[in-house]
């Protein structure tokens, strides 16, 4: 005869109740595990989904999702130049956030020689952009459809395809156009702001006509660089050697290179580092307060079981076996509530607005954890049980 499986039955309402009670905390605590994941997966998205072997960006930075970056965009042709080298192609990233209608939407924009690398790997629907102006496939996560009209400054654009999987690291949607509108949008003044600065100057010119000596553009029209690029993709042969190409870079052509890893520790130890930081801390002050809640919830257990315990040892029940009924509730109850916990996530994940990456790893080093728990918590429990009087059973006191 099982007494902790005649007892879960006995009381077997309660037993649910808090065993749903242990779920929803456990489902907490898996979420935070998810979140944590999903923004590694998340931030390092881009890196991965570029097909990018080296990033060449310029020298003394650490690249454009760490700091401003700023390269000839023709940089390329040199770089393709470079034995081992495959394929180069500039690519420019910015943040940018506009209105669709009333409600403001935030998007990492990427601008992508058309057929090079940095483009969208994927098209889930519409097509992949195919013209060299005002096209643009944005990530699905932003919840627009096909053929959605965007103005960006003085461009309009339509959205001719939907890709998926692929966010910043803030969590923003992607969305992907042609290198000449990106550079035209990122790089190029607008109106106002080229009269500004030619009035500017001018009133300098006013001011001190010396100037015309040393600033030619105070007396010439000002004249707009769009042709830069924020880094190079680059792609290296087959068998080629990273670090050999990386130093010739570095040592001909004057900027930096970093490879597909090195890019993506920067974003990992600076770019999202305290977020990970806090997101880890939160998941394991929940996992103190599990054990907390463990512990009280078996000793509440156990002292409402303090005369059916004082019976058991007037008829001559060994501690062992007293012990082992405390024990296996408390793991039965570790258990179940894990299980809830899983099937809550995994139902649910797919709503939350940040992405929820659930690791089978985790999940089992979490069930181990929460066996460890149950045990640990149990010992408080046990050792209440076995101090108590037999005369209980009898009307005595606890």
């Amino acid at each position: 005869m099982n007494l902790a499986l005649r007892d879960v039955r006995y009381r077997l309402g309660r037993f649910l109740l808090t065993a749903l009670g242990l779920g929803l905390l456990l489902t907490t605590v898996m979420t935070m595990g998810g979140v944590y994941q999903g923004l590694v997966v998340e931030a390092l998205s881009i890196v991965r989904a570029s097909g990018a072997d080296l990033w060449v960006v310029q020298k003394g930075t650490n690249g454009p999702f760490a700091e401003t970056s700023r390269i000839p965009d023709d940089l390329y042709r040199m770089i393709r130049a470079v034995p081992g080298v495959q394929e180069a192609s500039p690519v420019a990233f910015q943040s940018l956030q506009f209105k669709v209608g009333p409600k403001p939407f935030r998007v990492q924009l990427i601008g992508y020689r058309l057929g090079g690398l940095g483009g969208p790997q994927a098209v889930v629907a519409g097509r992949p952009i195919i013209r060299g102006r005002y096209e643009m496939v944005v990530g699905r996560e932003g919840g627009l459809p096909l053929g959605t009209e965007i103005q960006i400054g003085r461009l309009v654009f339509r959205i001719v395809g939907l890709t998926e999987g692929i966010v910043s690291s803030s969590g923003d949607p992607v969305a992907f156009v042609s290198l000449l509108d990106a550079q035209e949008i990122q790089f190029s003044k607008a109106n106002e702001a080229v009269r500004n600065d030619r009035a500017r100057l001018q009133a300098d010119l006013r001011a001190d006509p010396s100037l015309a000596t040393v600033r030619p553009e105070a007396v010439a029209p000002i004249v707009q660089n769009t042709h830069l690029a924020n880094a190079i993709l680059v792609r290296l042969e087959p068998g080629a050697n990273p670090e050999m190409v990386q130093a010739h870079v570095e040592r001909w052509k004057y900027y930096r290179a970093l490879t597909a890893a090195q890019q993506e520790e920067v974003i990992g130890k600076s770019v999202i580092e305290r977020g990970r930081q806090q997101t880890l801390l939160m998941r394991a002050i929940l996992l103190v307060v599990s054990i907390v809640i463990i512990a009280l919830i078996i000793y509440t257990m156990t002292l409402e079981k303090i005369r059916d315990i004082a019976t058991l040892k007037v008829v001559g029940a060994p501690d062992r076996t007293i012990a082992a009924l405390i024990l296996q509730e408390a793991l039965a109850l570790g258990v179940l509530g894990f299980v809830l916990g899983a099937v809550l996530i995994s139902r649910t994940y797919q709503y939350f607005p940040r992405r929820i990456v659930i690791v089978a790893l985790d999940q089992w080093v979490l069930l181990g954890i929460v066996l460890v728990i149950c045990v640990v918590a149990s010992l408080l429990g046990i050792s209440k049980a076995l101090r108590v009087d037999p005369t209980t059973a009898l009307g005595g006191g606890a």
